[in-house]
């Protein structure tokens, strides 16, 4: 049985030690994950374990004719060749055998050699190439490369006509092309979309071999791995189960350490704490060197806890206020070639408090559809109608372009948080993967990655009540995603986004709008319950629509049909049941408007005209009124916080009824300005 095998390695860089005293098993059917804080050192294990780097001490053992096959988290390109010719590289090790095989051939002929012997190894090289999949390259090649996302006009394009990610996919390819014994992955689903991490985790699943990986996909780790090993401070540990059994063992482990650690923490701040404010006066020197004693003692032996179990949680700005129609589009038709349209006669209506992922294929128009939402792209045809009161934050990988100069990252986003984060900066800076020195950093020297962080982390501190984010969960680790969804869920606004992560979608989403080239489906209801729906058209339980439907729940939503199936997320299989209603599309709806308006006289005209100043006024006036009581309420809330408040009964008291009284009041302005704004639509 073929395995990789570490006794009691250590390695060290500088007085850091990485690894110390490792000992790991691997071998065929080993499904393991490698976890930890970043920068522990799990890309230089792999290493180690891929034959790369040398260890200081201990050893590493490889069963003979071993295939090991290693992919790195980036750096790889292809070029000189198509697709299809770089792929046959991956089989080198077959057309070896194939030499081997027919040089023995020719002495068994000639009657050379140890005949019983090179019988033997005949044998032998004909079985491997048997079971490394070398007689079936090509099938098996074409089979990969389409299951990772490449067309089959693909295969004969040339491999530098790929960008970036789609190099890094080739090179997974080729990996699991080999059909290798061990498979050892560092970040393999960082440019996967999600399709591509769902076929991934069918091959891992079905594989023979062993293998060992580091990713950040919590759902992808949960469904193909069943070890985890955890390295921290140069020591791996092990732990059965998949990727959440692990964290909910890890957690018990450290509820004690975490209380000693918190514990210890306070002590060093208030020894920190005497010793900066006596240090310097004479009277009290004798006792801050005594206290400077026992900080140093207790720093020696500082309880040190991973920081990817760490729990750091961060509220949005409050989001302003915006009516219940925070969008509304309708036929929107994009093209970029004339030709081909990526979106047609897309109509779309964004609630209040929806959290909508945008599913499909790549070129199926994700990105194209956020960045005509957000107002980046014009090009197109059709309308975008945004709602009352409504302010945008968009990201995508682009907004790191844009972060440029001398400041400092910290500076940078001191700058932008407002008054009440900015004791709270390092931390969020912490769980966005900028710890220590790192804070410190200019912009211009930051990677693409770190810049990406960098401008996320400030589109999340401004006061906005619409969210478009393009991949946000890309450049950031397990904990930094738990960060960011807790603060996604307690958002007080709307958000659509695109993501490749599955576990993000599924705890985020509360309807999904598929789109497929020139088509469109929008589903209430969760991503698990747009899963299952797929799996029963697949199946031929539920009849699959085409073209582009006009019901919320079944194709792009209608307005009148909107709103008619909002509420319905709640029972998503009563909703799919009604797909077969249809209704009359949505360009009739202002061509009869316009109709209608060329018939009304001057006069008539000029009243609707009055009307509508006067309702937009009444808008307005509400929206002042509700941001002046929210303003109040805020003040009253706040001073629940207080000593003097909450440790006196009738004071609490008289503060909590007159929260209570403003509640109501923002209940009813709330009532009335979604019905002045109605009326406002319908002029």
């Amino acid at each position: 049985m073929a395995f990789v095998q570490f006794s009691k390695v250590s390695l060290a860089f500088g007085d850091r030690d990485i690894l110390k005293d490792v000992s790991v098993n691997l071998q065929a059917g080993s499904k393991a994950a490698l976890t930890g804080a970043n920068g522990t050192g799990k890309s230089t294990l792999i290493k180690v374990m891929a034959g790369l780097v040398a260890p200081d001490d201990g050893n590493r053992a490889v069963s003979k004719d071993a295939r090991i096959a290693y992919l790195p988290q980036s750096g790889l390109t292809h070029h000189g060749c198509t697709l299809r010719e770089e792929a046959d590289k991956a089989f080198e090790f077959g057309y070896r055998l194939q030499e081997e095989l027919d040089k023995i051939g020719d002495d068994l002929k000639a009657g050379l050699g140890n005949q019983n012997a090179l019988l033997e190894r005949h044998d032998f090289i004909i079985n491997e190439m048997e079971s490394s999949g070398f007689n079936r390259r090509q099938a098996t090649a074409e089979q990969i490369l389409i299951g990772l996302g490449f067309s089959h006009e693909d295969l004969d394009k040339k491999c530098e006509e790929f960008s970036g990610g789609w190099q890094m996919r080739i090179a997974l390819a080729k990996n699991l092309m080999v059909n290798p014994d061990i498979l050892l992955l560092d970040e393999p689903t960082n440019y996967l979309d999600i399709e591509a991490r769902e076929w991934l985790e069918k091959f891992l699943n079905n594989f023979s071999g062993g293998f060992l990986l580091v990713s950040h996909d919590r759902y992808f780790l949960d469904h193909t791995i069943n070890e985890v090993y955890e390295l921290f401070n140069g020591d791996l540990h092990r732990y059965a189960g998949n990727f959440t059994h692990y964290e909910k063992v890890r957690k018990v482990e450290l509820e004690t350490l975490i209380k000693e650690y918190e514990k210890q923490q306070e002590e060093i701040r208030h020894l920190q704490e005497f010793i900066d404010r006596f240090g310097a006066k004479a009277t009290k020197a004798a006792q801050a060197q005594e206290r400077q004693k026992m900080l140093d003692k207790i720093l020696e032996h500082e309880i040190v806890i991973p920081e990817n179990l760490k729990k750091i949680h961060f509220k949005f700005p409050p989001a302003p206020h915006s009516g219940r129609l925070v969008a509304t589009l309708e036929g929107v038709t994009k093209s970029y070639d004339g030709e081909h349209k990526v979106l047609d006669n897309l109509d779309l209506l964004l609630e209040n408090g929806d959290r909508l992922v945008v599913a499909g294929h790549n070129g199926a128009g994700k990105s194209t559809l956020l960045r005509i939402l957000a107002g980046v792209d014009t090009s197109f045809e059709g309308s975008v109608k945004l709602g009352a009161g409504v302010s945008i934050g968009y990201f995508s990988q682009d907004n790191a372009e844009t972060l440029k100069g001398s400041a400092s990252i910290l500076e940078t986003i001191e700058a932008e948080a407002p008054l009440e984060l900015i004791p709270k900066v390092r931390d969020m800076l912490g769980a966005f993967l900028f710890r220590g020195d790192d804070v410190f950093k200019s912009l211009d020297v930051l990677s693409g990655g770190e810049k990406s962080r960098v401008a996320l982390l400030k589109l999340l501190l401004k006061p906005v009540n619409l969210l478009i984010l393009d991949e946000p969960t890309n450049h950031l680790d397990m904990h930094s995603k738990d960060v960011l969804l807790e603060a996604l869920k307690d958002f007080g606004g709307t958000v659509i986004f695109v993501s490749h992560d599955r576990g993000f979608i599924e705890e985020l989403s509360t309807r999904v709008l598929e789109l497929k080239p020139g088509q469109f489906r929008t589903f209430p209801g969760d991503y698990r319950y747009y899963m299952e729906r797929l799996e029963r058209e697949a199946n031929g339980e539920i009849p699959t629509e085409n073209g582009n439907l006009k019901m919320e729940n079944s194709g792009g939503s209608s307005l009148s049909a909107g709103r008619a199936l909002r509420g319905s997320a709640n029972a998503p299989l009563n909703a799919a049941s009604s797909l077969s209603t249809a209704t009359p599309p949505l360009q009739s709806l202002p061509q009869e408007s316009e109709k209608s308006s060329a018939r009304l006289s001057y006069e008539e005209k000029k009243k609707l005209e009055a009307e509508k100043r006067k309702a937009e006024k009444r808008v307005s006036q509400i929206e002042e009124e509700i941001a002046k009581v929210e303003e109040e309420k805020s003040l009253e809330e706040n001073k629940m916080a207080e000593p003097e408040v909450y440790s006196n009964g009738e004071k609490a008291k008289a503060v909590q009824a007159k929260i209570a009284e403003l509640s109501k009041k923002l209940d009813e302005l709330n009532e009335q300005w979604e019905e002045a704004a109605m009326s406002l639509e319908e002029m």
